[in-house]
């Protein structure tokens, strides 16, 4: 029998990177808020690559940070290496990408958990959600500990019944050796979630005093590094650490090719959908045989470890295989291997089955978030959890959800790819995702996000006033350089010949000159100096509005007439079998997925235009129906 251990208003399962955010969210929106999990030393541990960011994944780390979230702030303070990725590209794929020393951020996050109000922090393995008929109301532990709460997450990661495999060795088993939830998975299946099994991998790890890195490439970081939260003033104090490049050598494809008959993923003894995004090594040696070489990129995972991550050696190959392999790379021909790379198995909830809030369908209350949603890394994790913390916060306040919308954001763009087209694999964010990549940037997430994160109470006055002056500074700014004349002057013609591009012939507004190609604002500042006082971060996003206007007003029109279809709601009790002339299949997945929305409707694979306009039109009478029952 179990027993009363307390009542909460939200319950989060998990403490990864979905479940630190959902918790922070809560407690911080003002609910009390109980975070329990399996192992209190594994709260936001990263059992794969120890960083953080990258093309759409840092987009997102900048939207949580913008939405009050708290990955940003913590990866600013615990960084070992910060590099801003693809300088050379437009400002659509700029991305901010850092090395974490993985102990240190774990304990920082977990430091300011246990500092938070509102949140409390236990240790227990959740065995059963306490449920009455279409409603959650709490959990039960393993030792019959009862948590009462009006809203549940579940942010399980991949410990649902999770399974290790090694070349021929499996066993159950959580990430790093840690107990799986086995009890759990079993649950909900009885509670009606259907449930899909997926796979993942990671690399071994190596001794630092073991690689000769004079075989190796450098790869430092920025000599000044951006940050990812818009609150952070100055990193850590202590020096950068490098990475280092190597490359797989034609020995070990030789050695691959020749064990592939001991490789589970090739023998039949994984059963589990792997990540298409990050396959395994054995998998890219088939996959593309006609490649000389693969990168491998040898990163520390700390200042005080020798341990080091073999970014690009993800493999589930039997261990003396894995140890072959390593010393068939240049750089690692005497390496010593510290840990074993292994594939896991786990269970993950179809995430059709979600609204866009990331709540059931099926069991109201009960949320979910993060890897048990079908997707792969922690800040796709992260921004699945600030989202369902904020919404199971909202539920309990009795408050309509939050959703954002695709336009507003890549964390829009996650969660409407999820719970409207589901994923046959572990489901990686990637910038190509996204309609309107150039209104996505990493540099304005604040502009887009941060007036939702002060709305719902995430963001505190002094900083929406501080981001409030940011934006009229910009504004004006903008403004200013549309009126100002820029005339043929000698200085100016100067100038322009240094830059090497075309004089001018009478005057133009210093916008124009902006739009040049060979332009910067550091050059029109030359010329015509702003009187408001601007950081950097302001000077950048005045060049991009201003040098991209055409293309982002073009996205702009495009966002408001799909608006107009996401406007269009759908009520919950239409019965799509009703409507006469939508194809069959059409039917079944509008049945099952329920849109909220035409919009939503229309990015349901296997639903035609044909289907939609049919749909429109049989709305338009159903309304008039309910319209006329009104009165």
């Amino acid at each position: 029998m179990g027993y009363d251990a307390g009542q909460f208003d939200v319950i989060v399962i998990g403490a990864g990177h979905a479940g630190c955010e959902a918790a922070l969210a809560s407690a911080r929106m003002g609910c009390s808020t109980l975070l329990v999990t399996i192992n209190l030393d594994m709260v936001a541990f990263m059992p794969c690559n120890p960083s953080i960011g990258g093309p759409a994944k840092g987009h997102v780390v900048r939207e949580i940070d913008a939405l009050g979230g708290e990955m940003g702030r913590n990866i600013d303070k615990t960084f070992i290496q910060m590099r801003m990725l693809n300088t050379g590209k437009g400002p659509a794929v700029h991305a901010l990408r850092a090395q974490a020393d993985k102990f240190l951020y774990q304990q920082t996050m977990k430091e300011t958990i246990e500092k938070t109000p509102n949140l409390t922090l236990r240790q227990g393995m959740v065995e059963r959600l306490l449920v009455e008929g279409d409603r959650v109301y709490g959990v039960e532990t393993k030792t019959g500990a009862q948590y009462f709460g009006n809203a549940i997450v579940l942010t399980t990661g991949t410990y649902l019944r999770g399974k290790v495999i090694i070349g021929e060795l499996m066993y159950e088993s959580g990430p790093n050796n840690q107990q799986p939830s086995v009890t759990l998975s079993q649950h909900l299946k009885e509670l009606g979630l259907e449930l899909v099994r997926f796979k993942t991998g990671t690399p071994p790890r190596v001794h630092k005093d073991s690689i000769d890195f004079s075989k190796t490439e450098i790869q430092p970081g920025d000599a000044e590094p951006k940050f990812f939260s818009y609150e952070t003033v100055e990193g850590p104090e202590a020096e950068q650490l490098p990475c280092w490049l190597t490359y797989t050598s034609g020995n070990t494809h030789q050695i691959i090719n020749d064990n592939l008959h001991r490789a589970p993923m090739f023998s039949g003894a994984i059963e589990g959908t792997g990540p298409r995004y990050c396959p395994s090594i054995e998998d890219k040696i088939v996959r593309f045989a006609d490649k000389p070489k693969h990168q491998i990129f040898l990163e520390p995972e700390g200042r005080n470890t020798a341990e080091y991550y073999v970014q690009g050696l993800s493999t589930s190959m039997p261990e003396d295989v894995q140890l072959n392999i390593l010393r068939s790379i240049p750089g690692m021909e005497n390496v010593k291997m510290m840990r074993t790379g292994y594939a896991i198995e786990y269970d993950a909830v179809v995430p059709t089955q979600l609204w866009p809030s990331l709540e059931t369908k099926r069991i109201q209350g009960l949320f979910t978030a993060g890897q048990i949603n079908g997707t792969s890394g922690y800040e796709e994790a992260a921004g699945q959890g600030i989202m369902a913390g904020i919404n199971a916060a909202r539920k309990v306040q009795g408050k309509e959800p939050v959703i954002i919308d695709r336009s507003q954001g890549y964390i829009g763009v996650l969660i409407d790819d999820l719970v409207t087209k589901g994923t046959s694999e572990p489901y990686r964010l990637l910038t190509s995702r996204a309609e309107y990549r150039l209104l996505l940037r990493h540099d304005n997430a604040d502009l887009r996000l941060t007036p939702i994160g002060y709305e719902i109470g995430l963001i505190p006055e002094e900083r929406y006033q501080r981001f409030q002056q940011k934006k009229d500074y910009v504004t004006a700014e903008v403004e200013r350089l549309q009126k100002t004349k820029i005339r043929p002057e000698e200085h100016v013609q100067a100038l322009l010949a240094e830059l090497n591009t075309a004089p001018l012939t009478n005057s133009v507004d210093a916008a124009m000159l902006l739009r040049r190609p060979e332009v910067t604002y550091t050059h029109i500042e030359q010329l015509s100096p702003s009187e408001i006082e601007l950081t950097d971060e302001m000077k950048e996003q005045v060049e991009i509005q201003i040098k991209y206007s055409g293309y982002i007003e073009k996205q702009l029109a495009q966002v408001e007439r799909l608006a107009k279809m996401d406007q269009k709601k759908i009520p919950e009790d239409i019965d799509y079998f009703e409507v006469h002339g939508i194809a069959t299949e059409a039917k079944q997945k509008l049945s099952t997925i329920r849109p909220i929305s035409i919009g939503q409707a229309s990015r349901i694979s296997g639903v035609t235009p044909a289907d939609i306009s049919i749909l429109l039109v049989y709305l338009e009478h159903y309304n008039r129906v309910v319209a006329a029952r009104g009165s």
